[in-house]
């Protein structure tokens, strides 16, 4: 379980309040309007973004204080934060080892992983070879590699049309099963598609998570805005 004890985020002038706990092995959607604090929430619990007040525990274990490296999370981004002179074995095999030519044991997991999520053949590519949605797939076998039980989604499929985003939302829940992953969404069909839980955010406070089908029935007073209602 991931669990908030009374924690805030700031950047700057801005701060997220957060006290709630995050079930383990499920999918929590992260839902808001924009500049309400999703994303800051989630680079928070990666460590980019400073924790300024309370307890961030996982599995009772504080991890506030550590750095990103060492915390027992992997994180896809927006625009997928892949590195454009690198090759795509490359960018996946940092997942396993830092450096850039990766061992035959490293090359092999992959191009497994690659595979599976149907990019087989294209390891030598670099990224600007690539369409949108096999970018999405080389961050989102990255994240997998890394191997850690917390995955975060900042949006990284919303710049993907309905159905390949549908697509890649499916096959990351698939790959990440067993795995606790928290995905921030501006669109609630995704919460509807994929999330056992969804956490509403609003005017700097995250709420804490209502099963799915019930906060969309029945979403905090503060989301009423955010949905029409």
């Amino acid at each position: 379980m991931l669990t908030f004890e009374g924690v805030v985020y700031s950047q700057g002038a801005f701060s997220l309040a957060a006290d709630l706990s995050v079930a383990a092995g499920k999918v929590t959607a992260v839902i808001g309007p924009s500049g309400a604090g999703k994303s800051t929430l989630l680079h928070g619990v990666a460590g980019f973004v400073p924790q300024t007040a309370g307890r961030l525990l996982w599995d009772g274990a504080a991890i506030g204080a550590k750095t990103p490296d060492r915390r027992p999370v992997s994180m896809l981004f927006q625009d997928n934060n892949l590195f454009p002179h690198l090759t795509v074995l490359q960018n996946v095999g940092l997942a396993l080892t830092t450096g850039l030519r990766p061992s035959k044991d490293v090359t092999e997991r992959v191009e497994d992983m690659l595979a599976q999520v149907g990019l087989s053949g294209l390891s030598t590519r670099k990224p600007a070879g690539l369409s949108g949605g096999q970018q999405s797939r080389v961050a989102l076998v990255r994240a997998l590699l890394q191997d850690r039980p917390v995955m975060l989604m900042d949006e990284p499929f919303s710049a993907l049309g309905p159905a390949l985003k549908d697509e890649m939302l499916d096959l990351s829940v698939s790959l990440a099963a067993g795995r606790t992953v928290i995905m921030v969404t501006h669109d609630p069909n995704d919460a509807v598609r994929i999330a056992d839980e969804v956490v509403g955010v609003v005017d700097g406070k995250a709420w804490v998570p209502l099963e799915t089908s019930a906060f969309m029935a029945q979403p905090p007073e503060p989301m009423k805005n955010y949905f029409g209602s």
